[in-house]
């Protein structure tokens, strides 16, 4: 027996959620207490007023804060109003596939009420298939509100901080960089914390009425994980559709046709291009990482049920993988305060490192934090099911599952790091090439991308091989939550990113001073990397969340082997494998279609409103937030219905085993498009803040802003836009959802799919 008891373990989870929630809100409050209005300045300790630079520049200090508070007030309501018109579509589909999994697995026994044998042990008796089917229901639809309310709450709170950023970088680049960090914090902690309780609570109200039928129970809780993933994806590629058709629109015609600066205000687009920051990379990527620690957590659970630890009744055992991310709560708290607290960045320089940092002392405090976990939850010998059979495993090897998971993280977050961070070679080659224009740039950017995948693909498929020897499918599973045990931090960093990019904006757009926005782009540019790290954690916990699913998939389907040379296994792998090209041509189509518009709409306010260019007139922003916020509704119907209905149609009319092809396919192609999108998308947007920070004497020989080079920078960072924010991100919730889906609706499929192979024979 573990050395925690069951009770222990049930006041650990929620205790450790709890103080995740606390810590947040406490950081919200250190964040408020920079007010958004004038304030008198108080003489400091030795007497003299902290002076700020605009006083000492003669600037009026009031009408500046005046002007940050009104911008951050448009890019709020924008936001809000987009979401709320986003989530009003998502709500309908939300109640539309509720009732269709109700339909499809009650209708596995014909909605019959009486006991069945169980799935993997036919001497015992489980629940009626009814009570999976509401079950299923009631775990999708919290699964879904729990990844809509972390995504809203993560815009919120960066849409509260982006002009307290602004402010603070008078005070000097220290204090702005703790406001942004803070301020992620807040949402990496709300959405940790947040996933955890209500998965916990979940499972304690199923199991009153579920009782000591635990493989029916943890069935049932999958569609947790489909919920949280299906409202990512509209979340993902409308938000990506929406900041990306701003972003495009209001680069070509502003910075390349006109040769103004980013976020002018005389830019149309420019705040429907701030808004998209808040709705595409905050609140699409926060429902996105819900969704895969929601799915990892249920991967494992469903493992776990049918090993010895269900079979046994072991709770604490059972609960193994939610007690690994109350731990990472507490290690990312610790981790937290050394950016906040213990040390202090005093220049431009330090800002890279400092987050850098967060990531190394994370993974080597969870290290420990795992090591303890194993030893106090886990027996110190146990089975786990593998596909039939059970497999005797020790705990020390289950700490070694979740560990290479987690060291694995960390190698794709620096690799990714080097390839998109404009303090190494990769980017700043990137950089040369614009000397010969913007197609060198373009070719020297593709074969980065391409280049950056080797490295990403060896970690996830070192971590695939080391934790599936010791563990079967449930090592993959915990594999997956070790790389995602550290989300609190993983995401303070990834949220950082577009705040400090909105804190420039704003200072742009206020007249602040060329001083203030060197030290927001400074944060900006050190943001774009940690966005390119966390998007490289998204698609590689995605890689092994995605083959746990798929390895539950397969038992509950019941197939004994996918053999590739089976006609129905093949074609379902060439079309799964297809499924990521067919889904980012959507998407790329998407953002470019909805860019078209917005090209012109910029094109004919700065043709038609005289005295635009002169600054004199004021343009017309909300027709831009308009274009943007229909074509994102629009757009993201297609892509979502093709990567919902597509495990639907294949498991009702090809069977089980052609959907398995499918769902390897779509893994196995889906992860290298990914990584290699979103970093060629990082690269060249580095590549071009690279030429215009002007920073080494190289990236003052290809400037300034607006020579030749730069506009060959411009055009590359236009093109990767769609590619790092829309295809690439949204690619590993494709293979996610659709492994997910399939394993919610497996006992539907296995009863009654196939229809074509049984009317073809």
């Amino acid at each position: 027996m573990a050395i925690l008891s069951d009770l222990g373990a049930g006041i650990l989870i929620p205790a450790c959620a709890i103080i995740g929630i606390v810590f947040s809100l406490v950081q919200w409050v250190l964040v408020s207490r920079v007010k958004l209005s004038p304030e008198r300045h108080s003489p400091s300790k030795n007497g003299t007023t902290e002076y700020l630079i605009e006083e000492e520049e003669g600037l009026n200090d009031h009408s500046v804060v005046h002007k940050c508070a009104e911008i951050q007030n448009a890019i709020s309501e924008g936001a809000t109003s987009f979401l709320f018109t986003e989530y009003q579509y998502v709500g309908i589909f939300m109640v539309a596939f509720a009732i269709l999994i109700f339909v499809f697995l009650g209708s596995v026994e014909g909605f019959s009420t009486k006991s069945q044998p169980c799935s993997y042990n036919k001497e015992e008796m489980c629940k009626p298939a009814l009570a999976n089917a509401i079950f299923s229901t009631i775990s999708f639809l919290l699964g879904g509100i729990t990844s809509l309310v972390s995504g809203f709450l993560g815009m919120k709170i960066a849409t509260y901080a982006n002009a307290r950023t602004t402010l603070e970088a008078r005070k000097g680049v220290g204090k702005a960089f703790i406001t942004a960090f803070r301020s992620g914090a807040v949402m990496g902690f709300l959405l940790a914390a947040n996933g955890l309780l209500v998965l916990f609570i979940a499972i304690n109200l199923f199991k009153v009425y579920y009782g000591n039928d635990w493989e029916g129970l943890f069935e049932a809780i999958t569609g947790y994980g489909l919920g949280g993933s299906s409202m990512a994806l509209f979340g993902r590629v409308g938000g990506g559709i929406y900041t990306k058709a701003a972003d495009v629109g209001a680069d070509l015609v502003g910075k390349v046709e006109r040769g103004i600066p980013e976020d002018d205000p005389r830019n149309p687009a420019v705040i429907a291009d701030n808004v998209g920051d808040n709705v595409g990379d905050i609140a699409g990527m926060g429902s996105d990482l819900f969704g895969s620690y929601a799915e990892s957590s249920c991967a494992a659970l469903v493992v776990a049920s049918i090993s010895s630890f269900g079979i046994n009744h072991d709770l604490t055992a059972m609960f193994y993988p939610l007690i690994i991310s109350s731990m990472g709560i507490i290690v990312c708290l610790i981790t937290t305060l050394f950016a906040t607290d213990f040390f202090e960045i005093k220049s431009v320089k330090e800002i890279e490192p400092a987050l850098k940092k967060q990531l190394i002392i994370s993974t080597v405090l969870m290290t420990a934090g795992i090591a303890l976990v194993s030893w106090i939850a886990l027996p110190s010998s146990f089975t786990i099911f593998n596909f039939g059979s059970q497999k005797v495993v020790k705990n020390w090897q289950l700490f070694l599952c979740v560990g290479v998971g987690l060291w694995a993280g960390l190698i794709i977050g620096f690799v990714t790091e080097y390839y998109t961070s404009n303090t190494y070679s990769p980017v700043q080659d990137v950089a040369d090439s614009c000397r010969t224009g913007a197609a060198t740039n373009v070719i020297f950017g593709l074969a980065l991308g391409y280049k950056s995948v080797i490295i990403p693909i060896f970690a996830i498929a070192m971590s695939i091989f080391v934790s599936f020897s010791f563990a079967a499918m449930y090592g993959i599973a915990v594999a997956a939550l070790g790389m995602l045990s550290t989300i609190a931090t993983g995401l303070a960093i990834d949220a950082y990113g577009p705040i400090s990019d909105n804190a420039g904006g704003i200072a742009e757009m206020a007249g602040m001073s060329h001083r203030i926005r060197e030290r927001t782009d400074a944060l900006d540019a050190a943001g774009n990397t940690t966005a390119a790290i966390g998007k490289g954690f998204a698609i590689g916990s995605a890689a092994l969340v995605s083959l746990a699913l798929f390895g539950a998939y397969v038992s509950r389907a019941a197939i004994s082997t996918v053999d590739v040379l089976t006609p129905t296994v093949f074609v379902g792998l060439l079309v799964g494998a297809m499924l990521p090209y067919w889904f980012s041509a959507m998407t790329m189509r998407s953002v470019g279609s909805a860019a078209l518009k917005m090209v012109e709409e910029v094109r004919r306010q700065f043709n038609t409103i005289p005295g635009l260019m002169e600054g004199t007139a004021k343009p017309d922003y909300a027709t831009c937030v308009k274009i943007s916020t229909d074509a994102s509704i629009k757009e993201m119907i297609p892509p979502g219905a093709l990567v919902m209905l597509t495990p639907l149609i294949v498991g009702i009319f090809f069977g089980v085993e052609t959907l398995s092809g499918v769902l390897a396919g779509s893994l196995v192609s889906g992860v290298q498009i990914a990584i290699s999108a979103s970093n060629t998308g990082g690269a060249w947007d580095n590549a071009k803040k690279y030429i215009e920070a002007g920073a080494s004497e190289h990236a003052k020989a290809l400037g300034p802003k607006g020579s030749d080079p730069h506009k060959a920078a411009v055009i590359g960072d236009t093109i990767g836009d769609p590619l790092k924010d829309t295809s690439g991100p949204s690619l590993n919730i494709l293979i996610k959802l659709m492994a997910v889906e399939s394993l919610v609706f497996a006992p539907f499929f296995a009863a009654h799919g196939g229809l074509f192979f049984k009317i073809w024979k």
